[in-house]
């Protein structure tokens, strides 16, 4: 993967096919970035057309040229390409990049020619990158590989952040924004329709590169599971923020994701609880993610969220408290003691906190500078905000202001600084180069800032722990399962399950039903009907042997009448569970990422609220801690109106067990319902009162 990497971003030597002597052409604007970049690598303009373009040797193939280049650059149409690509694999090309559209993206025909171009490279161990891609670039070697009319005007700088998307036109506005909020960039790298090289991966590589702080991600889709998983792990590691941007919300975008990159979206509401899962933020808009990708530019994240605001401003110092607290920041106020020796500096102001020092302030550097200190050393924050208008675009102001600011924080290097403020560039980059982080709006700052913490909390979790490995593997027998099958199964794997038993036909139900002891349930139990239910297969709250007796008869005369070909194995009976809060957990196969476990409130809060979330399997039991209380409705479960806390460490421990068999069998289980799970109160454990398991071979059946 590195030498792949290596000859696409930093490359020696790079071949240009279907090099164009107009720079304004796809095929000329590549030669132009790279003239005027100063790229030290070799350039080898292929145009057998033309004797020189653009002021350089030009030749008439990849067979002709004098050396092997590192990679090289298809920028001829589709139909050319498939040649394009046969000569750079035979003549040992490490890499290509493939501009033209017109493969996989356009149905059938397009796939298959994409197919036949990736089987030509991969026979020569050459890797691909697209097709209907803008390519990539590298500022720090001045290596600009794409025909992206970003560049046209301007090219980009070097600096800590790495871009990569599915979408070329995405990422050269993403880029764009950056270069306009004076962030370099490290890596860009757009990947299109994915025919080997895909988002997966480069993430993966890019993590790893010294020089890349933040990376800012787009994409409609993926296609590897593990290789993205890994990527999300490796970045939480190494303390590397993911700012991803992922579409495909609504079925709308998820079926334009589809048409655009003919890639997979899968589930969005499973993609985003494993980003949460990873500690990958997602970002809602793309002023959010640069807004956040500029805030984690630096690298450097608070150990708290505790805010100071310093403000001249009382109105603007409350909203901004405002924004903070919903973007979940702690606006502590200053301790009394502090408080009064603000006062003392200035009677007129507010040390509370918004501390507001009123526009007496800015007639004393030198006071501004103590107040500032005193607040932030006495008020024990870790995450200093100040609110500055228009001042620092006055001349006489901007630079008093900023070093009377800079020695208040003299020694408090570890600290994030947050301003917003209204100036020109050049005053904004000066702010910005003594380490403050500059917003014009104070949401846009609240909500990044919050992003700081957030992410230091995801890079805390799991920080010296191994991953999690898959359940023990067992014998599974073949389908379909019963309820009774399927909870002997998850028995094995870790689960819990009331005392229960299966009487088989013609048995006494009664005499059972007396050994367990009254009052009970009684149930259908058939490896043919998954919804028991609908058939009037159950029977609850029956108080003695005679009840039970009547009442398993009526449930197999009505078991003959509505499913008069299901199998029967007999009757379940089980004792009638105590009282508890009403949850549901499940297992289901995402199409793109795997097996992943379900858990939500039950009753009205998944049914109409669809108060859900997703994790995917294998995970701990700290893990999902966090899945339980990321549900709106997880208050239910800590005890409300004088209920109960709920037994919140046994749920966690069954979802993690569950999650362990789903990733030990997922070449066989297609889903697991448990619904409803009945947590009881603390101490006592969790209760599945009825468990099915459907098995991929039998996934397509028509069951009852």
């Amino acid at each position: 993967m590195s030498d792949a990497f290596s000859s696409l971003l930093a490359p020696l030597s790079v071949a240009l096919v279907g090099a164009s002597d107009d720079p304004t052409r796809i095929g000329g604007r590549p030669l132009r970035y790279l003239r005027e970049s100063g790229f030290k690598g070799q350039v080898l303009p292929v145009n057998p057309k033309r004797e020189t373009v653009q002021g350089l040797p030009a030749y008439s193939s990849i067979a002709a040229l004098p050396a092997i280049p590192d990679t090289a650059i298809l920028a001829v149409p589709s139909h050319l390409t498939r040649q394009a690509v046969e000569e750079c694999a035979q003549a040992g090309v490490k890499s290509a990049i493939v501009f033209s559209a017109g493969f996989a993206e356009t149905g059938t025909d397009g796939a298959r020619l994409q197919a036949d171009m990736v089987a030509i490279a991969r026979s020569r161990g050459m890797r691909l990158l697209g097709p209907n891609c803008l390519g990539v670039f590298n500022p720090s070697v001045g290596y600009f590989g794409t025909f992206s009319v970003v560049l046209d005007n301007q090219l980009i700088a070097p600096g800590p952040v790495g871009i990569v998307s599915q979408s070329g036109a995405y990422g050269a506005h993403i880029a764009h924004l950056a270069r306009k909020r004076g962030l370099g960039i490290s890596q860009w790298v757009t990947t299109g329709n994915e025919c080997d090289i895909d988002v997966a991966e480069t993430l993966d590589w890019m993590v790893r590169q010294p020089e890349t702080n933040v990376i800012m991600a787009y994409a409609e889709g993926v296609r590897d599971r593990d290789a993205f998983i890994g990527a999300l792990e490796r970045a939480r590691k190494a303390e590397k923020a993911i700012i991803f941007m992922k579409t495909g919300r609504s079925d709308v975008g998820a079926e334009a994701a589809a048409s655009h990159t003919a890639s997979l979206a899968g589930s969005d509401a499973v993609f985003d609880a494993v980003l949460r899962q990873y500690g990958v933020y997602r970002a809602s808009t793309t002023a959010e993610q640069l807004d956040v990708a500029y805030a984690c530019a630096s690298g450097i994240y608070p150990p708290s969220n505790r805010t100071g605001i310093f403000t001249m401003s009382g109105g603007f110092g409350i909203q901004l408290a405002d924004d903070a607290e919903a973007a979940g920041l702690d606006v502590a106020p200053m301790p009394d003691a502090a408080q009064d020796k603000l006062r003392e500096m200035l009677p007129y102001s507010s040390p509370r906190n918004p501390v507001d020092a009123t526009a007496q302030v800015v007639s004393d550097m030198d006071m501004l500078t103590s107040y500032v200190r005193a607040m932030i050393t006495e008020g024990g924050y870790d995450i200093f905000t100040a609110i500055l208008g228009t001042g620092p675009s006055s001349k006489n102001f901007a630079d008093p202001l900023r070093k009377a600011l800079m020695a208040a924080m003299d020694g408090q290097e570890g600290k994030i600084r947050g301003l917003t403020m209204s100036a020109p560039d050049e005053v904004v980059r000066q702010y910005e180069k003594d380490g403050f982080l500059v917003y014009e709006d104070g949401s846009a700052l609240a909500g990044a800032l919050g992003a700081l913490v957030w992410l230091r909390q995801g890079f805390d979790l799991n920080r010296d722990g191994a991953p999690v490995a898959p359940g023990a593997r067992l014998e599974l027998p073949e389908g379909p399962l019963s309820e009774a099958d399927a909870k002997a199964i998850l028995a094995r794997a870790g689960l819990d399950f009331p005392g229960e038993r299966l009487v088989p036909l013609g048995e006494d139900v009664g005499e059972a039903a007396s050994r367990i002891g009254f009052p009970v349930v009684l149930k259908i139990c058939s490896p043919d009907i998954a919804h028991k239910t609908e058939v009037g297969g159950v029977a609850v709250n029956l108080r003695d042997a005679d009840a039970a007796r009547k009442a398993a008869a009526e449930i197999l005369h009505r078991a003959a009448e509505h499913a008069p070909g299901a199998r029967l194995d007999g009757i379940l009976v089980a004792p009638m569970a105590p009282e508890g809060v009403e949850t549901i957990a499940g297992v289901m196969q995402d199409p793109v990422l795997g097996p992943v476990v379900m858990f939500g409130l039950g009753g009205i809060f998944v049914e109409v609220l669809k108060d859900v979330t997703f994790r995917a399997a294998p995970f701990d039991e700290a893990e999902a801690m966090r899945m339980i209380r990321e549900i709106r409705g997880h208050a239910m479960l800590e005890g409300v109106r004088g209920a109960p806390p709920s037994d919140i460490e046994a749920l966690a421990r069954m979802l993690s067990n569950l999650s362990r068999f789903a990733a030990a069998h997922a070449d066989r289980i297609e889903s697991i319902d448990l619904n409803p799970v009945r947590v009881l109160p603390r101490g006592q454990g969790v209760v599945p009162l009825d468990a099915l398991i459907v098995l991929k071979e039998e996934a397509t059946d028509d069951r009852h």
